[in-house]
């Protein structure tokens, strides 16, 4: 298939966009009246709102593969889709910087003030006299305010095994990304199928880890400042798993149905991006939660 038309596609007014922020607002709407004990309108609303976004993720990047199975994108439009995935990557990584700041701000900083190092004795003597400066932080100062969790989390099992797991879909679906390079459709198949299917299995082991956390360690997003980082940073990295692993299915999909050339497979490059980038945000999580 021909992809060099001579010039720069421009497509159609779309009414995509109006859609999915339909349906942003029908979620943030339904999220507020959650938050205001209206947990009937609430629940509706976020449900109505989640249907529309997926309707809309879904219609909007069907135009798209439909646009780019037909041939009208150039090597011009290839790189913009590049850039646009390089800075939403990029905005990523910001995302998990944010998080991973406030447990550094925590753990070296507010933690120690805390417990009287430096110059904040007084605080110390103040706020807190019987606090003891130590992580993961598991003395709370009012049982009755707060869920006191029994212990951390520790690295061994489930963290590890999902740190393996991550580690071999990171080869899996680099293993892919050659077989799409030299032809062989069958490898680009297996990789795929492997990358997602360990995707599902670190997602499934995640959720065994959260209910352990929740009933033997007593350990929750009221479990203090290490329970709300905990839950906070492993939870989004499960999100974005999860996205991945969409991403991924769809592309192969894609790859069954025949799309894809040795020359043109901007989508799977762009999912495998993401795909490596879960992987390094999950080790860098791995090493400042679990093992540190």
């Amino acid at each position: 298939m021909e992809h060099a038309a001579s010039h720069y596609y421009v497509p159609q007014p779309s009414y995509w966009p109006l859609v999915g922020s339909i349906g942003l607002f029908c979620l943030t709407g339904g999220s507020a009246l959650l938050l205001t004990d209206h947990a009937a309108g609430g629940s509706f609303a976020m449900g109505v709102g989640l249907l529309i976004f997926v309707g809309m993720l879904c219609g909007w990047f069907g135009t798209v593969i439909m646009e780019s199975e037909g041939g009208r994108y150039n090597d011009q439009v290839d790189g913009s889709f590049r850039w646009g995935m390089a800075w939403f990557i990029f905005s990523e990584v910001m995302f998990f910087a944010a998080f991973f700041g406030a447990l550094f701000y925590v753990r070296h900083f507010a933690v120690p003030w805390l417990g009287g190092s430096g110059d904040k004795g007084l605080t110390h003597e103040i706020l807190w006299p019987a606090f003891a400066a130590t992580w993961p932080l598991l003395q709370l100062p009012d049982a009755s305010h707060f869920t006191v969790a029994r212990q951390a989390m520790e690295a061994a099992g489930l963290p590890a095994v999902n740190t393996l797991i991550l580690l071999s879909s990171g080869a899996t679906v680099t293993w892919a990304h050659w077989g799409i390079k030299s032809g062989k459709r069958r490898q680009l198949i297996a990789g795929l199928g492997l990358t997602v299917a360990l995707g599902a299995i670190f997602i499934g082991l995640q959720a065994h880890e959260y209910w352990d956390a929740y009933t033997l360690q007593n350990l929750r997003l009221s479990s203090g400042i290490y329970g709300s980082t905990f839950f906070m940073l492993t939870g989004f990295h499960g999100a974005h798993v999860l996205i991945g692993a969409i991403m991924l299915g769809v592309v192969l999909v894609r790859s069954i149905r025949g799309h894809f050339t040795p020359t043109h497979h901007f989508a799977f490059e762009a999912a495998s991006w993401y795909w490596h980038f879960v992987d390094v945000v999950w080790l860098g999580l791995f090493v400042t939660v679990y093992l540190l």
